[in-house]
């Protein structure tokens, strides 16, 4: 994959999109970190795409969540401990 800085995004642009077409995908960077993913799009798959794009983001968050929860020991709880967890939320909630 190719990495494109947003100098040269902004500095070369008819040449990053040419070669848009050829890569499919190039990714973004800023002071060498990745900033954003750059991917070639058509009028027949760009629904497609975005549904795809906003799953693969959700899924993204769910394993963030999912290694966050390990790592707080959420693997360890009981049934009854998320149960009376529930209750004294939906208790705050319905206030």
């Amino acid at each position: 994959m190719k990495f494109v800085t947003v100098r040269d995004l902004r500095n070369h642009s008819a040449k990053i999109w040419r070669l848009l077409n050829q890569e499919k995908d190039m990714i973004i960077t800023s002071n060498g970190k990745p900033l954003a993913l750059l991917s070639f799009l058509s009028e027949e798959n760009v629904e497609d795409s975005l549904k795809n794009v906003r799953r693969s983001r959700a899924m993204v968050a769910l394993n963030s969540i999912h290694k966050q929860s390990l790592s707080n020991g959420g693997d360890k709880i009981t049934h009854t401990e998320i149960d009376q967890e529930m209750k004294a939320v939906r208790k705050r909630r319905a206030k």
